[in-house]
């Protein structure tokens, strides 16, 4: 096999339709490994879903004289920068104070963003009634109203129904009844369905010298148009004219129905990119249920330059067919799931970690040294200190990561109360600890939303000293004690645990331990890396490498739960944080939700209620 890539075994993964896919594709991926260019078929894990808003409205103000008014919506989205982007328009409803508009709103719901959608309401005059709503000069028709809110408000909700009350421009009520505005969102993926397909091949031909084939298999759906989308392939199988492959998991979305016909093709793996095809077969989801039924194979056929088919020995066999339904992120939110935010603070230095572990020094003469250097976190008294409290309210690294991380988890949880924690620092007349409750009491580990944990953290500056060394275990087993201790409660809750650290780890193994230990629970870790510190073992705790975690047992994580991302690269400008750390973090619920089987609260009702036959 000629040609070798860095990236081999990353060309050889299945794409689109493995069973549990955690990991983002990467999308710079080389563009000469054409296995790497199936990363942009269709079902691959999703960062957004695309949601319609159907619109109604009650008691709208009359603008008219001899009817009353014609209204329309128009949509827009607030960007980062305070500027509306316009998202569409509905139709004009004739003379009507009480409109349900046809027209729907299409919206890319992302869950790592906040995302405030603005509604404006006007009545069109009469002489535009024939003229597309698009074109519409908005300043030419009277205003009626405004309403507002931030699109999770209504994902959340178990209706996904949400009704506003209709103020001026200014925000105000008044005296003046404006009326009210309610949005209803729905999902536009056509079905929940999904077949999960075990494959398997024997006696396929090699198409290689020295060595056996490296086979996998490529699934297309035929478009309308004649030709065919991919939509998934297996991973390779090395070395093996008879492999087995990983279940593949297709949603209805992904083939269409039952009866669309599907082009499968089996490929010899090449890591230069030139992939030699060994045969292909068109088969509907149908034909291979009956396959599987009838535990029979089906031979490929291989194309000739003479337009002729040849018949291949090599057959294709179905292990595998299950039907089920796969629930969405949005499902399970608005259900009744809830994401619960956690948060842990670095407050140690670094300088000291260095003089702990090398030299022993009296205690007195190390607290002289732990007060005089502090690290790359700074004296937080000092303007370059990362922990520096501006008192003109500009946010330091620390405070900016709470805000917008906080500001989305936020909506996903019922009562907003965080447990916040400290690590690294020694608390007054005490010893350092590497988990202290951040509002400086003993019990109460929980504020008050994400201003309680600004004030707890603000307050926490002025009663612990910085020290170290820097320990994420002792933080990470708290937060998993948590989660764990929920499962006796209920199920119904999902933990987020922000770290915010500006240090290089001194217990990587122990932290690892305890990674693994809690891949088995509902939680995610949220990293961010403040300062210019080399971070790159956040990076192996992240596992975007695709692969998992180990323990010094040898044990293997259940799954990727860590994502992490340096402050420097978003202070730059390079990457959003919220984007970066939150994008990962649906895929992540969804692996713990569908491994155990779980279903959105109203799906599991439905069938326990259900008779028994």
């Amino acid at each position: 096999m000629g040609g070798c890539f860095s990236d081999v075994k990353g060309g050889k993964q299945a794409v689109g339709g493995a069973h549990h896919q955690e990991r983002p594709i990467n999308r710079d991926a080389d563009s000469n490994d054409a296995v790497e260019l199936f990363n942009r078929s269709r079902g691959v894990f999703p960062l957004h879903t695309s949601l319609e808003l159907s619109l109604s409205a009650t008691n709208l103000l009359d603008r008219d004289i001899m009817s009353k008014s014609d209204p329309m919506v128009v949509v827009y989205v607030k960007k980062g920068h305070g500027k509306l982007e316009e998202l569409g328009r509905t139709e004009v409803i004739l003379n009507s104070l009480n409109p349900v508009w046809i027209e729907k709103i299409t919206v890319s719901y992302q869950f790592e963003v906040v995302q405030p959608l603005i509604f404006h309401i006007y009545d069109v005059d009469t002489k535009y009634h024939n003229v597309n709503v698009k074109t519409l000069k908005l300043e030419d028709q009277e205003f009626l109203g405004e309403g507002s809110c931030v699109l999770s408000e209504i994902v959340t909700k178990q209706s996904r129904r949400l009704t506003l009350n209709l103020h001026n421009r200014s925000g105000r009520r008044g005296l003046r009844n404006f009326g009210t505005l309610t949005v209803h969102a729905e999902e536009t993926m056509a079905s929940k369905s999904v077949v999960e397909i075990k494959f398997h091949c024997s006696q396929l031909e090699n198409k290689d010298l020295f060595s056996k084939s490296d086979p996998f298999l490529r699934v297309s759906r035929i478009v309308e148009s004649g030709g065919s989308v991919p939509i998934c392939k297996t991973e390779v199988v090395d070395n093996n004219l008879n492999p087995i492959w990983k279940p593949l998991s297709l949603s209805m979305q992904q083939f269409g129905s039952k009866d669309n016909p599907l082009v499968i093709e089996c490929f010899d793996f090449n890591s230069n990119g030139n992939h030699v095809l060994i045969g292909k077969l068109q088969k509907s989801v149908a034909d291979l249920e009956r396959l599987y039924k009838e535990r029979s194979g089906v031979n490929f056929v291989v194309p000739s330059s003479h337009g002729h088919e040849k018949v291949s020995k090599g057959q294709l066999f179905v292990d595998q067919f299950n039907e089920k339904q796969q629930f969405s992120f949005l499902d399970y939110i608005s259900s009744g799931f809830e994401l619960n935010f956690m948060v842990a603070v670095d407050f140690t230095g670094k300088q000291c970690v260095v003089f702990s572990k090398c030299l022993s020094f009296p205690m007195y003469l190390h607290d002289l040294i732990l007060n005089f250097l502090t690290a790359s976190n700074g004296n937080p008294q000092q303007h370059d200190s990362l922990h520096y409290i501006d008192p003109y309210g500009r946010l330091n690294s620390y405070q900016q990561a709470i805000m917008e991380v906080g500001e989305v988890i936020q909506f996903y949880d019922a009562d907003k109360r965080f447990p916040a924690w400290g690590f690294g620092g020694r608390t007054a007349g005490g010893p350092v600890s590497h988990c202290f409750n951040l509002d400086g009491t003993a019990t109460g580990f929980e504020v008050e939303g994400v201003q309680g944990i600004m004030t707890a953290y603000a307050s926490a500056l002025h009663n612990v000293s910085l020290s170290g060394p820097t320990l994420f275990g002792p933080v990470v087993n708290r937060a998993a004690e948590i989660a764990g201790n929920s499962l006796f409660h209920n199920n119904n809750k999902y933990y987020v645990l922000l770290i915010i650290t500006d240090g290089i780890l001194t217990d990587l193994q122990e932290t690892t331990d305890a990674l693994v230990r809690a891949s088995d629970l509902p939680l995610s870790i949220l990293v961010v890396g403040v300062g210019s510190a080399d971070f790159k073992q956040m990076e192996i705790l992240d596992a975007d490498n695709g692969q998992r975690l180990s323990s010094s047992t040898g044990r293997v994580a259940t799954r990727d739960i860590v994502q992490f991302v340096p402050m420097r690269e978003v202070q730059s400008g390079r990457i959003s944080a919220v984007q970066s750390l939150l994008e990962e973090l649906p895929g992540q619920f969804l692996s713990y939700m569908r491994c155990r089987d779980i279903m959105p609260l109203t799906d599991r009702a439905a069938q326990s209620s259900a008779p028994q036959l």
